[in-house]
């Protein structure tokens, strides 16, 4: 198995739609603003999480269950900025949809810039034939409200490609997240 460089993310993304839409380079600049950068890196591509977002909230003091998670722990919000509350956590998705080959897996890291304010993404896996908007976890560990920004980076996508193709993919298995569109709650 080996790391991707940028040559092999753009011929992907430009010949087989693995990622769009698809910014070849890196973005540190919107309307002379300066930005988390998104786009291309050397051996990654830095991701944007879209102006949909779930703040968790525990108002109904609800149990967290992922076998019969209750919408109502979450209050949706459509914004170009997200504020976390201390101590707690948001999902979004992805601008960009992903369809990974089959001879390949992807793995989130979260970017320097939000780490450094204790924000944290969650680590995800993008298996092999999977396809979708990511659907993002963002967890605020400061004991302050927290901002996330729309449209700007947020996470970095590592691809690993290894010498032979898996037996079975994502998508062979009919995997509950295939195709999601959207922040995607848990499934079982």
């Amino acid at each position: 198995m080996s790391i991707k460089s940028d040559h092999w993310i753009r011929r992907m993304s430009e010949q087989h739609g693995m990622i769009e839409p698809f910014e070849p380079g890196q973005v540190r600049q919107q309307n002379g603003q300066k930005i988390v950068s998104y786009g291309t890196s050397s051996y990654g591509y830095d991701v944007r999480c879209a102006n949909e977002f779930k703040i968790f909230t525990n108002i109904n003091s609800t149990i967290v269950d992922p076998k019969n998670f209750d919408e109502k722990n979450f209050v949706d919000v459509v914004s170009d900025v997200c504020i976390i509350p201390p101590n707690s956590f948001a999902l979004a998705r992805t601008v960009e949809y992903f369809r990974i080959p089959r001879s390949t897996l992807v793995v989130c890291l979260g970017k320097s810039t939000y780490a450094r304010c204790g924000i944290i993404v969650n680590v995800t896996p993008l298996e092999p034939e999977w396809e979708g908007h990511v659907t993002l976890e963002f967890s605020n560990t400061t004991n302050l409200p927290a901002k996330i920004y729309a449209n700007e980076g947020v996470a970095q996508m590592l691809f690993f490609e290894s010498d032979e193709i898996c037996a079975t993919s994502y998508k062979d298995r009919g995997g509950k997240y295939q195709g999601q569109t959207g922040v995607t709650l848990p499934k079982t």
